[in-house]
């Protein structure tokens, strides 16, 4: 036996930095000139963009006005949690 290796055989843990740990991303290409004409064109119409923020599905992702939401017993989707006379 080693001074490395246990009774069991295992190897001891080796710590390696997180910034050895993954290699760099790599360098990132230009846009082809075609994607970039569309996302113009698209731009120019008002159409969403990839990668940009979106405010009209953020309106339409966001809960209904008027749920309640995050009060308890004003939500209109859902019951109370302990309804009055059920014997509890």
């Amino acid at each position: 036996m080693t001074a490395t290796s246990s009774a069991t055989g295992r190897r001891p843990w080796v710590r390696v930095p997180a910034s050895a740990a993954r290699p760099p991303p790599p360098p990132r290409l230009p846009d082809p000139p075609i994607y970039r004409a569309l996302m113009r064109t698209w731009a120019d119409r008002g159409r969403t963009l990839p990668g940009r923020h979106d405010p009209e599905w953020t309106r339409l992702a966001a809960p209904p006005a008027g749920t309640g939401r995050g009060t308890v017993g004003q939500d209109p989707f859902s019951a109370t949690r302990d309804p009055r006379g059920d014997g509890r």
